[in-house]
C-alpha cells in the first residue's frame, strides 16, 4: 500500500498552491504553507483534513466564492491527482454548511467534475451523512452520465465498507437504499464501473446475505457478458463463508459424491515466518459432474487462547464423474501488518462448496 507521502506529498500541497496561484491570484496561501510543512509524520486522512481545513482558512466566504475559485483551477491541467482530495473535501464541508439550499445540489454538481481529477468517493461521504436521500435523488442521474468516473462515484461513494472511508450509519442501516443505483450500472459497458458494483454487492453481503444474493440473482436473470464474472466477484465473500444461496447462484451445490483423500501436511511444526505446506486430492464419486470451490481454513490462535478460522481461496474446478484432482499449497506465516500471530496450536481444514472435508492440527512456533 503506498504511503501517505507518496500520495498526498509536501509536492502535491505545493501543486495545489500553484494552481490556486492562477486561479486566486489574490489569495495569500498562507495556512496551506504551513500545513506543508505540518504533513510529516501525518497518516493519509489527517493530511486531507489538515489541508482541507487550510483550504479553508485561506479562502473564507462560503461556498460561492470557493466553488468559482475550483471552477477555474479546473481549466489548469496540473489541477489533478492527490491534491484533489482536499479540495473535494473543502467543497463538501461548505456544501452542506447552513446556507443557501440549492448549494448541497451544487456541491453535488462540482463533485462529479472533480472526480475525473482524482475520486469524490471520500468527500461524498460527507453528503451522505447531511441527508442519504437527497444525495441519491442526484447520485440517480449520475448513473447515466458519458464519463465513466461519474458513474463509477455513483456506486464506489454509496459503498457501505469503502476502504480508507469512515463508515456512514444510514448506509449501513440501509443498505437497500442505493442498491437502485447498482441495478442500473451493473451492465455497464466500462470494466472500472462494474467492478466498483461488485465490490458494492460484496459491502452488502457483510450487512444483508438475503438482499445481496436476491440482487445478483435479478441480475442473472437479465444478464450480459459480464453479469457471471460480476456476480462472481460480488458474492465472494458469501461463498467463502460457505453461504448456500451464493454457492447455489453460482452452480456450486452440496458435495454429495465428493470424497477428499490422502490430505496431508510437510510437517507438525511451522517456524513463524516460515510456511505450511499441505496436499490433498478430491475425487467425484457421483454420476453428474461437480463445479467446485475449493478453499482452504486456518484457524488462526488468538490471544486468549481461542481459535479464529480464516478462509482463503484455492481453485475451481469441474469434476467428471470418477475424475479426481490432486492440489497443493504452501501457506505463509511471514509476519503482516494486518494479522498478529500467536504461538501454539493451530488447524487447517479444507472446504469444498461451503462444506469442511477435512481437518489437522499443527504448532505454530517462535523462532
Amino acid at each position: 500500500m503506498p504511503t501517505a507521502d507518496e500520495l498526498l506529498s509536501a509536492d502535491a500541497v505545493l501543486g495545489l498552491i500553484d494552481c490556486l496561484r492562477v486561479a486566486a491570484p489574490a489569495t495569500k496561501p498562507t495556512a496551506l504553507r504551513r500545513a506543508v510543512a505540518e504533513l510529516p509524520g501525518q497518516a493519509l486522512a489527517e493530511r486531507a483534513r489538515a489541508v482541507r481545513d487550510a483550504l479553508l482558512a485561506d479562502l473564507p466566504g462560503g461556498f460561492g466564492p470557493f466553488a468559482a475559485v475550483v471552477h477555474r483551477a479546473l481549466a489548469d491541467p496540473a489541477f489533478t491527482g492527490w491534491m484533489i482530495w482536499p479540495v473535494s473535501e473543502a467543497v463538501a464541508a461548505l456544501a452542506v454548511a447552513p446556507g443557501p439550499p440549492h448549494e448541497f445540489e451544487a456541491g453535488l454538481a462540482l463533485l462529479a467534475r472533480l472526480t475525473s481529477r482524482l475520486t469524490g468517493e471520500f468527500a461524498i461521504r460527507t453528503f451522505l451523512d447531511a441527508d442519504l436521500d437527497r444525495t441519491l435523488s442526484v447520485v440517480r442521474g449520475w448513473t447515466g452520465h458519458p464519463d465513466e468516473h461519474v458513474r463509477r462515484l455513483a456506486s464506489e461513494g454509496t459503498r457501505p465498507r469503502l476502504p480508507w472511508a469512515r463508515r456512514v450509519r444510514a448506509i449501513t442501516d440501509r443498505p437497500a437504499a442505493a442498491i437502485e443505483l447498482l441495478d442500473t450500472l451493473y451492465r455497464d459497458e466500462s470494466d472500472y464501473v462494474r467492478r466498483s458494483v461488485a465490490n458494492h454487492l460484496n459491502d452488502v453481503s457483510r450487512l444483508d446475505a438475503a438482499l445481496a444474493t436476491g440482487t445478483a440473482r435479478r441480475w442473472l436473470a437479465e444478464p450480459d457478458a459480464h453479469t457471471a464474472s460480476v456476480v462472481r466477484h460480488a458474492l465472494r465473500i458469501l461463498v467463502k463463508a460457505g453461504d448456500p444461496d451464493a454457492l447455489a447462484l453460482l452452480g456450486f451445490e452440496p458435495p454429495a459424491g465428493i470424497v477428499l483423500s490422502g490430505f496431508a501436511l510437510t510437517g507438525s511444526t511451522v517456524e513463524l515466518g516460515g510456511g505450511l505446506g499441505f496436499a490433498f486430492s478430491v475425487a467425484n464419486h457421483g454420476a453428474e459432474p461437480a463445479r467446485l470451490a475449493i478453499d482452504y481454513v486456518i484457524h488462526h490462535r488468538k490471544a486468549n487462547g481461542t481459535l479464529a478460522p480464516k478462509v482463503f481461496k484455492l481453485t475451481t474446478r469441474t469434476l467428471d464423474p470418477g475424475a479426481a484432482a490432486t492440489i497443493e499449497r504452501t501457506h505463509s506465516f511471514r509476519p503482516i501488518s494486518t494479522r498478529r500471530y500467536y504461538p501454539g496450536g493451530h488447524a487447517v481444514e479444507i472446504q469444498v462448496n461451503g462444506t469442511r472435508l477435512g481437518r489437522h492440527e499443527f504448532l505454530l512456533a517462535a523462532p
